[in-house]
């Protein structure tokens, strides 16, 4: 049995500390009614803890058989007993593929603390930390291959340039000039290769100005699509590296615009704030966070790099470098964030998710 030291009976002040948690719980009295509900509970179930409260799991869920087993298994053995899956939902809503956790709690007596995860979320989680390792595996390749590359580099374009002066003939000039514009793009690859590892320079910025800047760039270089705004004006300045995060949206939105460019008769992006609630962001649970969505009525992301597009120099794109999205994803996560997307065609939507409270870095 857990003893935890809250004041009896259980209320929405002694249970306190439970609020952070991001996973939901619901603590059951012995007569199998609901005591208590935390925020994450309130948001995984689509009802409010005044709604939830004094109801048994049956009232609330319906078919409530593997719950009320999974609680009676830990109250016979007094230690706390997991269910893998089962099955909630509350009337009409979706039904829910979770795992529980029943555990005694030395509240009151027979009171059962049920801890819920939601098997989708967990399964998500999961996938996104063995992509980041190895985007991650790959970034400092690729990196290390750069440094490898950028000495060389240099001593070739000196070279071209020392043969140059050596040569009368037009048409040999011709060819140390071929070698000295390959030489400095790639230098500039190089370059943008090893870009994303300078760690952020936090200031208090809004997210909004830093936007408008994004929209002016991306619509003085391709005016032929309108760029539509819609901002939660309420959203406070917090901290971040501005020119990361200004990066980051031109990247996303620039990706956009050229997906739509000769390949959609009405083209259209709209880059929208808002206030994300409850958010799981590299397993830390945040209670507020900003949403940046870029949203474009495009062809959608190619079945061929779906599983990989965040890697370096993947590009769905003839002619891409493949680097935009990956410097995206590393400058949000540098600020504990993440980006998530979803295509269709018609309908793509890429959405930075940066936490109100990201940890100071030293810039």
């Amino acid at each position: 049995m857990i003893r935890i030291p809250f004041l009896e009976p259980a209320t929405p002040a002694t249970c306190a500390g439970l609020d952070l948690l991001a996973t939901a719980v619901l603590l059951f009295a012995e007569d199998g009614r609901v005591t208590w509900a935390n925020p994450a509970a309130e948001n995984l179930f689509e009802i409010s803890r005044k709604k939830l409260v004094k109801r048994r799991a049956a009232q609330i869920f319906g078919d409530s058989s593997a719950l009320d087993a999974a609680i009676g298994k830990a109250r016979a053995s007094g230690a706390s007993y997991t269910e893998q899956e089962l099955e909630l939902g509350a009337s009409g809503k979706a039904r829910l593929h979770l795992s529980c956790t029943a555990t005694p709690v030395d509240v009151e007596d027979g009171a059962m603390l049920v801890e819920f995860r939601h098997i989708d979320r967990e399964l998500k989680i999961a996938r996104e930390e063995r992509l980041n390792e190895q985007q991650q595996a790959n970034r400092e390749l690729i990196r290390s291959l750069a440094h490898e590359i950028k000495n060389p580099l240099g001593g070739i374009r000196g070279a071209a340039q020392l043969l140059e002066r050596e040569l009368d003939a037009p048409h040999l000039i011709e060819y140390t000039q071929v070698i000295i514009g390959e030489s400095d793009r790639l230098q500039s690859l190089v370059n943008r290769l090893l870009t994303p590892h300078r760690l952020p320079s936090y200031r208090l910025i809004n997210v909004h100005e830093v936007l408008l800047r994004v929209k002016g760039v991306v619509q003085a270089e391709f005016p032929q699509i309108p760029v539509a705004l819609d901002f939660d004006t309420s959203l406070p300045e917090f901290d971040a590296d501005p020119e990361q995060l200004t990066q980051s949206a031109m990247n996303i939105v620039r990706n956009a615009a050229q997906a739509l460019s000769g390949t959609t008769a009405d083209p259209r992006i709209v880059v929208s704030t808002r206030v994300a609630r409850n958010m799981m962001l590299g397993r830390k649970f945040h209670r507020l966070a900003v949403a940046v969505s870029v949203e474009d009525n495009g062809p959608g992301v190619v079945e061929s790099v779906r599983e990989k597009m965040f890697f370096p120099l993947v590009s769905g794109r003839e002619g891409g470098s493949g680097l935009g999205l990956t410097i995206a994803q590393t400058f949000v996560a540098q600020h504990g964030g993440t980006i998530e997307w979803e295509s269709r065609p018609g309908r793509t939507v890429f959405t930075i998710l940066l936490p109100l409270d990201p940890p100071r870095g030293q810039g």
